[in-house]
């Protein structure tokens, strides 16, 4: 009987980048998965678990740079930390966040936002605010950077608001978060992060928009959900909002794991002869017969 001969599997063809007209086609469809990143090795392992956008967002300045809120991280980092990123980070679309004052006016929201683009590899920008910065998302579209928009509790604000506080809890309030939402999407946004707000309210401002939302602590009604890293992965235990779900707690199996390697340290249990390079056996005699002087 004739056999055919053995073929290797066919591999499936990788898949293609996402990028930001893909994201504002999601619209309404299966839900948009989002992560923050901050280096090579988180950017890698958040592409690997195969979400649809990574942010390196400004909360890299509590999770990773030890600041008290995200005010301090200045540009120069978020390219640094954008650029190690992007790296690690092959099919999903990568977002920059503009830092606190970097795109206060139109010329500076150019000026910085082609550094994160050029310098930092990012395929998009995010910025905070509403209807006070649609002439800057309109010019930053213009100029051909993407960009996704953020309404609600905006940290970057926290000095105005009194702390991080929840936003648009009256009908009033709600108002005003509709406005500056359906301002992002007229001037031209791919994508709007809704933060720490009622459910109804981001509700509103779904249906109201053409474009995704995307949700943090703003219920499930949104197009998306994004999470910080560190959060998910219970590697910063110092604040953490009530709307975080911590899917492991990596930080105390990492003290655990250090604690571990210190005691077989201090104990000589490590390194063990597995861990140990030793000479061919005809060359250890030779190496007996080196003289070595000690210093007096």
């Amino acid at each position: 009987m004739n056999t055919a001969p053995d073929t290797p599997p066919v591999k499936a063809a990788p898949a293609a980048p996402v990028t930001a007209p893909d994201i504002m086609a999601r619209k309404g469809q299966d839900k948009i998965c989002c992560i923050t990143a901050y280096d090579y090795s988180s950017g890698m392992i958040a592409d690997g678990a195969g979400v649809d956008i990574v942010l390196v967002g400004d909360s890299l300045a509590m999770v990773v740079l030890g600041h008290e809120d995200t005010l301090s991280v200045t540009m120069d980092e978020m390219v640094h930390h954008t650029l190690a990123a992007s790296r690690g980070v092959k099919r999903a679309l990568l977002v920059a966040d503009m830092p606190f004052m970097s795109f206060c006016t139109v010329e500076r929201a150019l000026k910085n936002a082609g550094r994160l683009m050029a310098q930092g590899r990012a395929r998009a920008v995010k910025l905070e605010g509403g209807v006070a910065v649609a002439p800057q998302i309109r010019a930053l579209v213009e100029a051909g950077v993407p960009v996704m928009g953020h309404v609600g509790l905006t940290p970057q604000h926290i000095a105005r608001f009194g702390g991080f506080k929840a936003q648009g809890k009256s009908a009033e309030a709600a108002r005003a978060l509709i406005d500056d939402a359906q301002a992002v999407e007229e001037a031209g946004a791919f994508s709007v992060v809704l933060e720490a707000m009622p459910v109804e309210c981001a509700q509103l401002i779904t249906e109201a928009l053409t474009i995704p939302t995307i949700g943090i602590g703003a219920g499930e009604v949104t197009d998306g959900q994004i999470l910080v890293y560190h959060d998910v992965l219970g590697l910063f235990d110092r604040f953490v909002p009530r709307f975080v779900r911590c899917y492991a707690e990596l930080g105390e199996a990492s003290r655990q794991a250090l604690a571990q390697y210190c005691d077989d340290v201090r104990r000589g249990r490590f390194p063990g002869d597995k861990n140990t390079l030793y000479m061919p056996e005809d060359q250890v005699a030779q190496v007996r017969k080196i003289k070595v002087k000690k210093k007096r």
